[in-house]
Order: C-alpha cells, then structure tokens, then sequence
C-alpha cells in the first residue's frame, strides 16, 4: 500500500473549504471511546469501571454517550477480527503497528465494518485522532488503511478473514473475536452437558450488549413502576429506560445493578432449605459486595447473622458501601480466604465461595478480558479455588450447607473442581441436587443440561452471565 498516495489523496478530499483547526477537531464521544481502549491497553483498566466517569467529565449528550458506549465495547468485543482486518489491510502484522495507532485504527474499523457511520466520517474522524497520538506519518498511514478497509464491504472482509483459518476452531475464534483456547474451552464445557452445537450461538452471544438487570434487595424494596420482572430470579427486574444508576442513588442501594445469574446463585444457598433462626453465615470471597448485599437482606429476613470476608482492603471497602443498603451488622474481615477455615473451625451454616476466577462468563460485561487471560491463569486459578475450597469445608459446620459459584464456564474451573474436592473430602462432604434447588427457586423453569448436582447458566440460553453453582453439604 502506498501510503503517501492515501495521505494525499484524504488532503484533495479535505479542501472544500474545511480549516486546519476543522481538521484536527474531534467528535467528543470518539475521544472518550479512544480515551477509555487506551487506559484498557496502557494500564489493564476495566471500560466497565472507567467509562462511566469518562462520560461524564466529558459532558456528553444522552446521544453522544449513548455512541461512545456502542463505540468502546464494540470496538473490544471484536478487537480479534479488527486485528486481522487491519493486518491485511495494512500489509503488516498488528504488532509491528505503534499501539496509539492501532487503538484508533481499531476504532475505525469497528465504524467502517460493524455501524452505520459513513465512511468518509469514520476515516476523517480517526485522522483527527491519529493527528492527536501520532506523527504525521502515522496519520496518513492510518488514513491509507482505513482507506484501504474501506474499499471493501462487511461481507468481503469476513470471506477473507475465514480464507485465513486453518480449522474450525480458528474459523470461530476469527469470525467471533474470542481467542482460540476459549472457543475450545467453551465448547468442551457445552459438550460436557450434550450440547456442542451450541457454540457458535454462545460465541454470537459473547458480542451482544447484555441488558442491564437490577435486584430488589428483598423485604427492602420492590421494583419500580414500569418495571419488568426477570424471568427467572424472584428479586430481579429490567428497567423500563433511564439511567440505572439513578435508581440505584434513589433506593440507596436497596435497589442494584446485579445480573440475574448472580442473583440465582446467592439464592440457591439461601433457599435451598428453611432458615433457622440464629444461623451463622460466611461470605468467604465477598467483593465487590453485590451477592453479600442479597445474603444480608436474605439474612435479616431469616434471622440469621452474615459475616463478610474479603482480602484486598480496596474491595472490602466496597464491601461495606454495599452493605450500607441492608440494616444489619455484618463484619466485614479482611482475612486470607485460604487459611479462614482452618482459623474459624466448624463456624458456619452457610457459606457463599463466590470464588476468583477467569471471568470468562462475563465476556458480555467485561469484553476485554477475552484479551488478558491466557490458559497459565486457569492453573493458577484452580490452585487457588481448590484451597478456598477446603478452607470453605473446614469453616463449615456439620450439616452446613456450601455453595461454590464461578463466573466461568472453563470446566478445569467448575466440575473439575467440585469433583476433586468430592474425592477429597469423601467422608465430609457430598453434593446437593443443585439443579432442583434453582429450579424452585426460579420463576420460570430453566433449560439446564448435564449433571443434576451442577448447574451451569450461559448468556446464550438464559441470557445470563455464565454462572456456575454447585451446592454441597456436610453430613451432621
């Protein structure tokens, strides 16, 4: 590609009349989209977290946030198929391009090949961009392979981009912007349950904005009017519009942002069976704080007490904002996890081990994480799950009841783990017919496939975040 050529041919287009100060003018919700995928890629910031408080410093419109928001998870949720996109347009591999450059490159492609925004605008958009965090070759490198992208449609570039793969794996992992150990890590998990075809229908589903779903901390608060109710939690709603997180300030937390999979799981410990009064609970890995807040109001209603533990004090303080909404003491510790139960023998009735995982769950919410996670953090990971796990045993009381959830479909992450600690644990603990549990405990019958001790939700099925629950018990 001659890039001088493009750069002087975007010079010819730019002269009807436009200033120089026209030319390095930047729409404001393209800035902060770029702003937010540079502080992902420079410092492994969370859009989730980081993009709100962008939004709002900048002053955008409901109309211009509302384009940022499209603009930075989508341009993440497909950052892999940009990447080969860009590559062959640019005639060089996406790691020989200066980073700055690529982030407005991708931006660009995710105009020109997933919005309705007209080329001509998506390309001068980003020169102006490149103008602010590159030299002025690189702008007109940028403006050459947008250019270059641009002569092609959506559907020639994905025929090209699926010549490129070498298996059906990487066909998927390409076309669906999911790294290749995930595409097969996802569809050893579907087939675990007799359901492998489902694949590309969970892929598909990863790139989907997730709705935004609420709880209603119950005995605390109902959802508001024009609320619609979840299909399957008995606390969770929808929104009719408007801003969630007004709702959330109004109700003083007794109203949250919380995915109905992750309402199902803290409920499937506290309905498994009748609370005694008096009964002791754990939350051994307890932030942010969002299923600690349902227990509490579980709790309170029950007349049971709630004890919180999280290790990292940035996210026990979380922990207490969150439990600020519920009108009970809970101390919230901030202990090692690990040694909890060896330290709290035999201490608990009910214990909630919401337990650190990959997150590849929430690839929906968190779509960058596709990107950071690599199959080394599985390992570390179920060592780590593995000793919560018999920490949780230890701290459990004899006829005790434990929950062991994940955000994470991996099965290295889930069965694995619930069966090695099964077999570690042969005398002390067993497992509970988890799939009845959540079925009484859900409004609507759910889909659910595979071994009746094990539940397993996915976004594509139950439009949830892929959560996996496994109640288990210790016999009195």
């Amino acid at each position: 590609m001659n890039d001088r050529k493009h750069g002087d041919r975007h010079r010819n287009d730019s002269r009807g009349g436009r200033s120089a100060a026209d030319r390095t003018r930047v729409q404001p919700s393209r800035k902060v989209a770029l702003d937010v995928l540079s502080a992902v890629r420079e410092s492994d910031a969370y859009a989730n977290l980081l993009l709100p408080g962008r939004i709002a410093r900048a002053g955008l419109s409901p109309a211009d946030a509302a384009l940022a928001t499209e603009l930075t998870y989508g341009t993440l949720r497909m950052q892999g198929y940009y990447d080969r996109v860009i590559a062959r347009a640019a005639g060089r591999p996406v790691d020989k391009i200066d980073p700055p450059l690529l982030d407005v490159l991708r931006l660009g492609a995710h105009q020109l090949l997933s919005t309705r925004v007209a080329s001509h605008a998506a390309v001068n958009e980003s020169v102006a961009l490149a103008r602010q965090v590159g030299s002025r070759s690189g702008t007109g490198f940028v403006n050459g392979v947008l250019r270059e992208i641009g002569r092609s449609t959506p559907e020639e570039w994905r025929a090209r981009v699926l010549a490129d793969a070498k298996n059906e794996d990487e066909r998927y992992a390409a076309l669906t912007s999911h790294p290749s150990w995930i595409v097969r890590a996802f569809h050893r998990a579907l087939e675990s349950e007799g359901r492998g075809e489902e694949l590309e229908a969970l892929l598909e589903a990863d790139n989907t904005a997730p709705r935004v779903n609420l709880v209603a901390l119950p005995g605390l608060a109902e959802p508001p009017e024009g609320a619609r109710a979840d299909r399957f939690s008995p606390v969770g709603f929808t929104a009719g519009g408007g801003d969630p997180q007004g709702l959330v300030t109004e109700a003083e937390g007794r109203l949250r942002v919380q995915d109905e999979g992750s309402q199902l799981a803290a409920l499937a410990l506290t309905r498994a069976r009748p609370v005694q009064p008096g009964e002791r609970w754990l939350d051994l890995c307890a932030g942010p704080g969002g299923k600690a807040a349902l227990l509490a109001a579980e709790a309170l209603a029950g007349g049971a007490t709630l004890v919180a533990n999280e290790v990292v004090p940035a996210r026990a303080e979380l922990v207490r904002r969150a439990l600020a909404a519920v009108p009970l003491d809970v101390p919230v510790w901030e202990r090692d996890g690990v040694v909890l139960g060896a330290d709290e023998p035999e201490a608990f009735d009910r214990i909630l081990l919401d337990a650190p995982c990959t997150g590849l769950g929430a690839l929906r919410r968190r779509p960058e994480a596709r990107w950071r996670k690599t199959p080394r953090d599985v390992a570390e990971l179920t060592a780590l799950q593995a000793r919560l796990l018999d920490s949780a045993v230890a701290a459990l009381k004899p006829g005790g009841l434990l929950a062991y959830v994940t955000c994470s479909p991996h099965v290295a992450e889930t069965r694995a783990v619930v069966a090695d600690a099964l077999d570690r644990h042969r005398s002390s603990l067993r497992p509970v017919r988890t799939a009845d549990v959540v079925q009484s405990v859900a409004e609507e019958r759910l889909d659910l496939a595979g071994d009746p001790a094990l539940v397993q939700l996915w976004p594509h099925r139950h439009l949830t975040d892929a959560m996996f629950i496994a109640l288990l018990e210790k016999p009195a």
